[in-house]
């Protein structure tokens, strides 16, 4: 497609008809973008949605989350999975709390330095948040930009689809824009497959059964179920992994600051 108009009245209009609907775009503000950019970060929508309420009701603005206990926001989160994104999430609420007054910074390059929020996440955060243009690719945008322009081709760079998303973003209500373009990407891979596999940027996600990855979701889970703090023997019979390799996940968890040894028990760090 070559007429850049025609592309965006078709994506408009699919969207006027065919919206989807979620709470963090019903009552946006910029707590709520937050905490949903962070949560949709490598999760299906579907699971943010059965989250999303509840955090937001347990922790309903920065100053909340920011002063609650590890444990709790873990206990949110739980079933979200990718729990180093909870971290980020509380930290990037103290530092809005203690730094910018409680008022999330509408700059793309100050939000790139939060924990967790690297380029893309930041301007998507300014668009819906602010409704202030900006230029972003994540994997619905990419779908969509790649199957109607480089169809025919593989190995496509974002570096070659950004400047047609700057050319095509609706500088007057560019969150609206950015909607759009998402949902209409979420119907292009139920009808005619996944694009972005076109995308030199595409990875297969790992395994989940037996990864390192797995382990860690099962050790803090243990230690949420077991709030008094469980001993590493006890927390290795749970686990019923590779003992070597749980030792090693446990340090792993420690030095990150997820959880804390404490008179022989290991517990989620406060």
């Amino acid at each position: 497609m070559n007429d850049l108009h025609q592309f965006q009245m078709l994506i408009k209009d699919y969207y006027g008809t065919n919206r989807r609907a979620f709470p963090w775009r019903e009552q946006i503000t910029p707590y709520h973008v937050v905490v949903s950019e962070i949560m949709l970060q490598q999760t299906q929508t579907d699971r943010v949605l059965q989250k999303f309420d509840p955090f937001i009701t347990r922790f309903p603005d920065f100053a909340t989350l920011a002063n609650a206990s590890f444990h709790e926001v873990l206990l949110y989160w739980k079933g979200l999975g990718y729990n180093r994104r909870a971290m980020a999430l509380q930290k990037i609420a103290q530092r809005v709390s203690q730094e910018y007054h409680g008022q999330l910074p509408h700059d793309p390059e100050i939000l790139e330095t939060f924990p967790g929020i690297g380029p893309a996440t930041a301007r998507s955060i300014v668009a819906f948040a602010f409704n202030i243009p900006t230029v972003f690719i994540e994997t619905n945008v990419r779908t969509v930009f790649i199957h109607f322009f480089f169809k025919d081709r593989t190995e496509i760079s974002d570096k070659e689809i950004m400047p047609l998303v700057a050319q095509t973003v609706d500088q007057s209500n560019p969150r609206e824009w950015y909607y759009a373009l998402m949902d209409y990407g979420v119907m292009l891979k139920k009808t005619v497959g996944n694009a972005s596999r076109l995308s030199k940027h595409y990875h297969k996600q790992s395994p989940f059964q037996g990864s390192e990855r797995q382990i860690r979701g099962l050790i803090l889970q243990y230690l949420l179920e077991y709030a008094s703090g469980l001993s590493e023997p006890e927390l290795i019979t749970l686990v019923g992994r590779n003992e070597t390799l749980v030792r090693k996940i446990i340090t792993d968890l420690e030095n990150e600051r997820f959880i804390r040894y404490d008179n022989n028990q290991w517990h989620i760090s406060s």
